[in-house]
Parts: structure tokens; C-alpha cells; sequence
């Protein structure tokens, strides 16, 4: 049984391995020009201090809506005249502390042009390693206060499954840069997680036991549950906005085909029935229907099933090898091969379509970038780029048309979400 859970992975992951039409560009010359200082001054919290210093600076950077100026060694003073001569809107001063087992910061933003202080705010969390999440949340907090697009997608967590030796795998929860990581589920292969719902306090798994096992887990109190098992695999892929339902692949007679499960009820409806292989659904649509992988064209490709009239469409005429998809309501994210090496590594590149449009839009350019995941937003997508140098974890802000790369050194990620 533990082969074939194994031959149906290298399937998965080398077979299947705004408007979304519109130009998605922003004038960067209208932003504001933020100034971020590291006022730290106690030699005993410089280094927390830098770190919550250069982990906002990124965030600021990453959220497309601030021209952001760094100085690591600031002073509280603020000469407002100076810095409105000098084109800056706001200045940030950022301070770090470690009290007992405490990590504190503080953050006091300006406003150049009101010549006010606009927000001053303490920040805490339990344990240092967590603490690029007080600056995610003071980026939050600033971008809120020029009521910029939101970007509370980065106070989320991530969630992922990594490989750490023969048969065994743990998952893992993580900010969105992988900075802070937490191993929640060790022993044994744990695969394949998934978030339960929107607050993020539960997560759907793959565990191998007897037979492949999908288990429910609460991150907070440790409990688990085993809801379905299958002789051939199971596997959690999309999850009902209001977390009622679940999309599954399984192969309960060695036949990957799609099912749903209600999780109130505990009923399994089978969605898709064909000899070949059916997996990876997601809801679309506004729930109203489902695309799904299968190799019913001869090689990978993506399909749509309405739900309501059974009815199923081929939704990308473009590659030979579409592995892997993300979808957010009426938009899909793929992974496409676009090379023919028999004995050296492949290119993989994201696109973007809608559902509603013919059109595609091509998202990276080199490498091989699989493992796409939509933000809950919708604004913004997580993959997994690997290159001859590097493997990183990318995040690509569709409204700016730029991505930002986190290196993952000796990380061998199995799948992720978040």
C-alpha cells in the first residue's frame, strides 16, 4: 500500500508536477514615500529591534502601495519641515524589546503633511521566534491608515508539509516569508495539509496509517480526528468558503476521481466518475462549480464540472503538461510545463485565466514554479520556484505585476497552503 500511495504522488506532482484580463500595472510615481527608522538604542535589544525593522521594511515593500526609504539608525526626533522638503508622507519609527519572554514593539507613524503623530500603537508576542507577526501587523496597520487595498492576507498563517526523510514527513505552520516556523505534526507521512476554515484554527491532513487517512486537527488544542480513509489515497483540496464542505480526491478502488464531503452530515458524494485520473479540485464560480486536473486530453490539463447540470468543459488549451492549479471564485492559477526533457529538470511557469475570459496572462518567466495557492483575498499568489542556484518561496501581487522571493535553504516542501 505504501507504493502505491507513492506512485500516486510522483503522478501528482510530475504528471499533474480586479479583473483578470485587465493590465495590471500601478503608477509607483503617485505612492507614498514612507521613511522607516530603527530607533533602537539599547544594545541588548538592537538585534529584535533590526529584525521587526527589516521585516517591516519588506512588508512595506511587498505590499505595493509605499515608496519605502530604510534607515536602520534613526533618532526620536522628527523635523517635519525637513522631511516635507525632502518629498517624505510619513515616517515610521520602530522600536524592539525583549521583556522576560516577551517581545514588545512600538511603532509611532507621522504625518508629514498634518505635522501630526497619526498612529502609536505596542505590539506583543509570546516567544521571539514569532516575531515577524508584530510586524505584519504594523504594516497592516500602516497601509490601513492611508486606506490603501488590504493586505490582511499577511498576518495569516502558512501551512505546509516538508519531507524530512525516507517515508516520514512533518507539517508545519509559518508566517508568509517562512521566517517563523512551528512543527506541529511530526511521526510518520503527513501530507498534503489544508486549512479547516478562515480562522485558521484547524487544518485537514493526509496521514498514512492502516490506509491513507484524511484527519482533522485543531493547531490550538491538539485534538485529532479521523474522518475518511481509502485504499488508494485521500486527499483534502479545497475547502467551502464557510468550511462545510470538502473537495477530495480519492481512489477508493484504485480510481482517483473527485468527491465531496459534507462535513455536518459526513456524506461522500463522488462529482467525477472516468478511468483515467480525476484529483486537485477546487471550487469556482461562487461555489457553483469545480475545476479539477485529469488526464482525459492524453496529459494533464484542467477541467470545469457545474454542479448543478453536470457539465463537463476542458478550460486551457495551452501546454502539454498543466500539473497543478490554484483557484479564487472565477480565476485559476496552473503550473504548465513548457520544455521536453527526458533527463535534465523542466520549465514549469504559472498563468492566470478566468473563467469568464479567453484570455491568459503568463506569471513567471524561468525556473520551475509549481505549487500555486491564491490568497484568500484573491490578490495575491504562493508557489514554490526551484532553479539550478535555489529553491524559494514566491509570492506574486497580481495587482503590481511583481513577485518577491523568500529562499528556502535544504527545505523540501510536499505541498502548502494558506
Amino acid at each position: 500500500m505504501i507504493r502505491k500511495i507513492f506512485i500516486y504522488f510522483i503522478l501528482v506532482m510530475n504528471l499533474f508536477a480586479a479583473d483578470a484580463t485587465i493590465e495590471i500595472i500601478k503608477d509607483t510615481t503617485k505612492l507614498p514615500t514612507i521613511m522607516v527608522e530603527n530607533i533602537n538604542a539599547d544594545k541588548n535589544d538592537v538585534l529584535i529591534g533590526s529584525k521587526i525593522y527589516k521585516m517591516l521594511v519588506a512588508d512595506l515593500k511587498v505590499s505595493g502601495h509605499f515608496n519605502v526609504i530604510e534607515n536602520n539608525n534613526g533618532n526620536r526626533n522628527i523635523n517635519y519641515e525637513e522631511q516635507a522638503q525632502n518629498n517624505i508622507n510619513l515616517v515610521a519609527h520602530i522600536e524592539g524589546f525583549i521583556n522576560n519572554n516577551e517581545v514588545l514593539a512600538m511603532l509611532i507613524v507621522y504625518d508629514i503633511n498634518i505635522k501630526q503623530v497619526v498612529l502609536s500603537k505596542k505590539y506583543t508576542v509570546s516567544q521571539d521566534s514569532r516575531y515577524p507577526f508584530l510586524s505584519h501587523k504594523m504594516a497592516i496597520d500602516i497601509n490601513n491608515y492611508i486606506k490603501a487595498p488590504s493586505i490582511d492576507w499577511m498576518n495569516r498563517f502558512v501551512v505546509f508539509s516538508k519531507y524530512t526523510q525516507a517515508k516520514e514527513s512533518h507539517i508545519v505552520i509559518a508566517d508568509y516569508t517562512l521566517t517563523f516556523q512551528n512543527t506541529i505534526i511530526r511521526d510518520g507521512l503527513n501530507i498534503f495539509p489544508k486549512w479547516a476554515n478562515k480562522e485558521q484554527d484547524s487544518i485537514y491532513f493526509t496521514k498514512y496509517l492502516d490506509v491513507p487517512t484524511l484527519i482533522k486537527y485543531n493547531i490550538y488544542t491538539g485534538k485529532m480526528e479521523k474522518l475518511l480513509s481509502s485504499d488508494g489515497m485521500i486527499i483534502a483540496s479545497d475547502v467551502s468558503q464557510d468550511g462545510s464542505k470538502i473537495l477530495l480526491s480519492m481512489a477508493p478502488n484504485n480510481q482517483p476521481d473527485v468527491y465531496l464531503y459534507d462535513v455536518a452530515n459526513k456524506n461522500t458524494q463522488r462529482l467525477t466518475n472516468y478511468s483515467g485520473i480525476d484529483v486537485g479540485a477546487n471550487f469556482i464560480n461562487n461555489e457553483g462549480s469545480i475545476m479539477f486536473i485529469s488526464d482525459r486530453t492524453g496529459y494533464p490539463n484542467i477541467f470545469s464540472l457545474d454542479l448543478s447540470t453536470k457539465l463537463i468543459n476542458q478550460m486551457v488549451y495551452h501546454g502539454r503538461n498543466n500539473s497543478s492549479a490554484s483557484a479564487y471564485n472565477e480565476y485559476i492559477v496552473y503550473s504548465s510545463r513548457e520544455s521536453e526533457n527526458e533527463f535534465g529538470s523542466n520549465i514549469f511557469n504559472l498563468y492566470l485565466i478566468s473563467t469568464k475570459s479567453d484570455y491568459i496572462r503568463r506569471l513567471t518567466a524561468n525556473g520551475v514554479n509549481q505549487m500555486p495557492r491564491f490568497s484568500r483575498d484573491g490578490g495575491s499568489i504562493m508557489f514554490i520556484k526551484n532553479t539550478d542556484e535555489e529553491s524559494s518561496l514566491g509570492i506574486i501581487r497580481l495587482d503590481y505585476n511583481k513577485s518577491y522571493l523568500f529562499p528556502l535553504p535544504d527545505e523540501k516542501i510536499q505541498a502548502i497552503d494558506w
